[in-house]
């Protein structure tokens, strides 16, 4: 049991969830990180937490998951080549932890993907840029572009 007394909930706005944010190129920075093992048990995975630092959705965070310790070496090469994206955003090359990732603003582009079990909308991270700079890979379709 914990003790509540002393609290008062009409004292405090409720929370009652969150939608995504809509999808768009954002300013973030790495706030947390934290290496946790995979559910098989066969790795680990890097969680990396981006607060939003402006705008309307100042404050809200989005989260990045990269594989570097998996059986799967597709899975390590696509984990690694988004770990060399956000090291070059931050500019950051050679980095002795996660924790050297915090704390540096950097452009997020975030998009939205369904979730296969229930339907349900989410945000992910589909790419990382240096503040200043497009987030657009060349060969990207302008169909697909945010900002169209």
């Amino acid at each position: 049991m914990a003790d509540l007394s002393g609290f008062n909930a009409n004292e405090v706005d409720p929370n009652f969830g969150f939608e995504p944010i809509p999808a768009g190129i954002y300013t973030a920075a790495i706030t947390e990180s934290e290496e946790k093992d995979t559910k098989a048990g066969t790795g680990s995975y890097v969680q990396l937490v981006f607060e939003i630092l402006e705008g309307e959705f100042k404050g809200r965070k989005v989260w990045a998951r990269l594989n570097l310790n998996n059986p799967n070496k597709m899975a390590v090469q696509i984990a690694q080549a988004e770990l060399s994206a956000i090291c070059r955003a931050v500019d950051v090359m050679q980095p002795q932890s996660s924790e050297d990732l915090h704390g540096i603003p950097l452009n997020i582009k975030v998009g939205m993907q369904k979730n296969s079990n229930n339907g349900d909308l989410s945000n992910v991270i589909k790419a990382y840029s240096k503040i200043g700079s497009k987030t657009e890979k060349p060969s990207q379709s302008k169909d697909d572009r945010p900002w169209k």
